[in-house]
């Protein structure tokens, strides 16, 4: 399919390079704007302590239900401009939910630095696929259902974990997760880039997953490693 000179998007439709480019200028404009209310959900979780109490099984189930319902509204209004409001709004939660863990790393004496790390880490890790998904020439969406497949291991994985309590298995599902969501960067960038994805709403959420989960399990495998007590 990425042999022709345009390549083709949902249902064939033909997309050429101009709109490409387009898609993939707004995706990136609309993830960094997704990053300020990220913060700031992050910040007013931090503040207030509101996520201190959503820890083990209820924590899971606000946390997937709030999720889902806005992943479920963002592809609902994916096409009109309340998608940005929904998806922006996503976001905010997100940062919200991340605020707990944030708030447990800023409690080692070297908290600010490991959270630093992790955002350069993230955007190192970017930089990269953004690289490669504008060099390979081949079609990585043969990939996607092996790295679903991965999801899942790794969502089962979380959910045991939340009654064993395992740091050593949290561990390692965190370096299974930044592998599998920086794997499945490069192919929702390669996507976009070859014109498999038309809409930068669902394009932006994408990569927007694909860069948290990236960010959270290296900011948990610092945290468990590199974490300074006083």
């Amino acid at each position: 399919m990425n042999q022709y000179p345009n390549s083709f998007g949902h249902f064939g439709a033909t997309v050429s390079t101009a709109q490409r480019h387009q898609v993939l200028r707004n995706t990136y404009w609309l993830l960094a704007l997704s990053l300020l209310p990220t913060v700031l959900g992050a910040w007013i979780g931090v503040a207030t302590g509101i996520t201190a109490y959503l820890g083990g099984g209820l924590g899971l189930i606000v946390f997937l239900a709030g999720a889902f319902g806005f992943m479920f509204a963002i592809e609902k209004t994916k096409n009109s401009g309340a998608g940005v409001a929904v998806l922006l709004g996503f976001t905010f939660f997100m940062g919200l939910m991340l605020s707990r863990m944030i708030a447990y790393v800023l409690g080692f004496r070297n908290g600010g630095e490991l959270i630093m790390t992790a955002f350069g880490g993230t955007a190192g890790v970017f930089l990269v696929m953004a690289s490669l998904a504008s060099t390979i020439k081949r079609d990585l969406e043969g990939l996607s259902k092996w790295l679903f497949v991965g999801v899942l291991v790794l969502l089962v994985g979380g959910i045991v974990n939340v009654f064993v309590g395992s740091s050593a298995f949290m561990a390692v599902l965190s370096t299974m997760a930044i592998a599998i969501f920086s794997a499945f960067l490069l192919v929702d960038l390669k996507r976009i880039i070859d014109g498999g994805e038309t809409n930068y709403i669902t394009a932006t959420l994408a990569i927007y997953l694909d860069l948290f989960n990236i960010f959270q399990n290296l900011l948990a495998l610092l945290g468990i490693f590199g974490g300074e007590r006083d």
